[in-house]
């Protein structure tokens, strides 16, 4: 799988852009402050509804506008189709395919996997735990079916919860005869929801991380050369879906008693929001205990282990970025990733400076000349409307 061609609007720092790439390896150079890394960003995005430099998505917006735009070609060996994602600053995202009816985004994310190596995984061992999280929701819309539907409802219920716990912490907005009891009243309804689909969602990223932990210790273990042992371990806020055999009224229980805390802080203290994941190394947090260059050798077999998986569950290569990776390795890390680059279907590589492109056949791409590009305004309209019409503009 590859994609052939990329369009953006609006998207961060680009008003427009439209590039092809080709099977095998790329590489986008040109110096910081161009957008390079933007462009993979927005792959990312598509692949995965979420992207690891952002919690939200607003921020994926150019400033000033009401919506962003990805658009690609995709190919295979037997296929072509044309993703679209729309990005609102207000109200749902949307997508489509192959110029069809309008879509959740969510509907598309998983269809062009692809797996990023960044400066920032070192944080995924020694950040905090949102770090983590991002990465096991982005694994999980990758890997578990109506993962990130889950995600996005757990999310509504969430805020819905919150919203009441800080209203029943403000007494003063009741009406002294009801307001206080719907309020309750809503509390347990809503309360109802964030344990059921809150356990759901705690059940699928056990099996994620499940599936993640061994081949995790054995890519480690190649990339070290030693005997070290890693392992990566799941830490539910939830725990009681793993201990008990009626987890639901155990949870139930447990925010009985939290009740008064989370009224007086106004937000829900226990919960998937708060789940995070432990690395060790020999049995020992990996984030007090590893070296720098431990650390790097953890996040890139994180990665690679999640890359491994794709490849198992979808049967077919993941597109992998390597965004701004080579100057922060050294040298037998970059050759590592390198050989591991050649052997895929097709890598973006982004590059700050020309010395930094790797020794390896390439389609170099100077980010300046296309920045430069993007001031014609005439030639990307007419790119734009081939891409967007997709396959049903080959067809004719």
């Amino acid at each position: 799988m590859h994609i052939s061609r990329l369009a953006l609007d609006h998207y961060r720092s680009w008003e427009r852009c439209v590039l092809d790439f080709e099977p095998g390896v790329n590489i986008l150079q040109g110096a910081n402050g161009l957008g390079k890394t933007n462009i993979v960003e927005a792959v990312e995005v598509l692949s995965t509804g979420s992207s690891h430099r952002t919690s939200s998505s607003l921020p994926l917006i150019e400033r000033g506008c009401a919506s962003a735009t990805i658009r690609a070609n995709v190919e295979d060996d037997r296929n072509r189709h044309s993703y679209e994602v729309t990005i609102a600053a207000r109200g749902a995202n949307r997508a489509r395919i192959d110029g069809g009816n309008s879509l959740y985004m969510r509907d598309v994310i998983g269809k062009i996997p692809s797996v990023s190596f960044t400066p920032e995984d070192q944080r995924l061992v020694l950040g905090d735990p949102a770090t983590r999280r991002n990465f096991i929701n982005q694994a999980g819309a990758l890997l578990i079916p109506h993962y990130m539907e889950r995600l996005q409802q757990f999310t509504h219920v969430a805020k819905q919860r919150t919203a009441l716990l800080k209203q029943l912490g403000d007494r003063g907005d009741f009406d002294p005869q009801y307001g206080r009891q719907a309020a309750l009243s809503g509390l347990e309804i809503w309360t109802g929801q964030f344990i059921d689909i809150g356990m759901a969602l705690t059940r699928d990223r056990a099996t994620l991380i499940e599936r993640l932990s061994e081949p995790f210790s054995r890519v480690y273990a190649s990339l070290a050369g030693t005997d070290q042992q890693v392992l990566l371990r799941y830490e539910p806020s939830f725990d009681e879906v793993m201990l008990y055999d009626d987890p639901a009224a155990e949870i139930s229980r447990h925010f009985q008693r939290i009740y008064p805390g989370e009224v007086a802080r106004g937000q829900n203290l226990i919960g998937p929001h708060r789940d995070d994941l432990t690395l060790t190394l020999h049995s020992m947090p990996a984030r007090e205990f590893a070296s720098n260059g431990e650390m790097w050798t953890m996040a890139l077999a994180l990665k690679m282990a999640l890359y491994e998986t794709v490849c198992v569950d979808q049967q077919t290569k993941p597109i992998v970025i390597l965004d701004d990776v080579f100057a922060q390795l050294d040298e037998s890390r970059r050759e590592q990733i390198l050989d591991f680059a050649r052997r895929q279907d097709q890598v973006l590589i982004t590059v700050a400076a020309a010395s930094d492109i790797p020794a390896t056949q390439a389609h170099v791409i100077d980010v300046a000349a296309l920045r430069d590009h993007a001031d014609d305004d005439d030639a990307l309209g007419a790119l734009m409307a081939t891409l967007a019409a997709g396959r049903k503009a080959e067809e004719r």
